[in-house]
């Protein structure tokens, strides 16, 4: 993956998260922000 596809990517998920908070808010995102964690953690251990 090349600097600018990388960069391109990280601006249209930021793009997204901001037009999504403008929407709807930001309690969904603190949801899916722990089950993430969680995620990773589940992730972690299967290592």
């Amino acid at each position: 993956m090349t600097d600018r596809i990388a960069l391109g990517l990280g601006l249209a998920v930021l793009a997204a998260v901001g037009i999504d908070v403008a929407l709807v808010g930001t309690a969904h995102l603190l949801f899916l922000g722990t089950r993430f964690v969680d995620f990773i953690d589940y992730l972690a251990f299967w290592r």
